[in-house]
């Protein structure tokens, strides 16, 4: 698989694992909790393995593939908040960690994607980018009032009934919002991509009709010099 593929699939994969976690994050009356869960299981599963591939993609060293290295580890962190059988507010900590690690990589992408903003499509990958950035903490700000909000036991049922409201709306808004982001860095991607291939067929193009103009001319170079009879004297 080549890079420009790796980069293209795997921005396919976090944009479906986003949107995925979006749908398990969103209290549907028609999922129960459990099948919310592993949605949001999934879905974090798909972007881990879309970043690391985009991050390979990537081949040389800058803050694109940085960004996406810890987007990446910032997944497998909320994986692991949601998997293994910690403490509650353990597992807590570990996805509120997890948020805050891949809101620190798209803002590190973002250094990359500034360096060219007369791009069109940089400019998708900016606002891509930055959504997921917001997003991403939304959902940590929203994982440490719900931390917050365990450790105060007197408060009575209708505050905390409301306290809890806020929380999953943070929650799901700030999922969508990264959701959102993540499709829009995904048309960039492909528009990007389908650019650079456009400017090497050009090039090759180029380089073979140069080629080929070259080789004209060196035969009619001995076309004319065939022409011309010998002299001798």
């Amino acid at each position: 698989m080549d890079n420009q593929l790796k980069e293209i699939f795997g921005a396919w994969l976090a944009a479906i694992g986003t949107v995925t976690a979006a749908v398990g994050s969103t209290p549907f009356r028609s999922l129960g909790n459990s099948f919310r869960k592993d949605l949001n299981l999934i879905g974090n599963e798909l972007q881990a393995v879309g970043n690391a591939l985009e991050a390979d993609g990537q081949g040389e060293e800058n803050l694109e593939r940085l960004g996406n290295e810890l987007q990446s580890v910032g997944n497998v962190t909320v994986i692991s908040g949601l998997v293994i059988d910690f403490k509650d507010t353990t597992q807590q900590k570990l996805i509120i960690s997890g948020n805050w690690i891949q809101a620190l990589g798209g803002a590190t992408a973002l250094g990359d994607e500034f360096q060219d903003t007369s791009n069109i499509n940089e400019i998708y990958n900016i606002i891509g980018n930055l959504l997921q950035v917001i997003g991403n903490s939304l959902q940590a700000l929203s994982g440490v009032n719900e931390l917050k909000a365990s450790y105060i036991d007197n408060k009575d049922s209708s505050e905390k009934e409301e306290d809890n409201n806020s929380i999953w709306s943070l929650d799901v808004v700030g999922s969508w919002i990264q959701a959102v982001g993540s499709v829009i860095s995904l048309i960039g991607q492909i528009q990007e991509e389908s650019e650079e291939q456009s400017n090497e067929n050009e090039e090759n193009d180029s380089t073979d009709s140069d080629e080929k103009h070259d080789n004209t001319s060196q035969d009619d170079r001995r076309k004319y010099e065939n022409g011309i009879p010998n002299k001798h004297f």
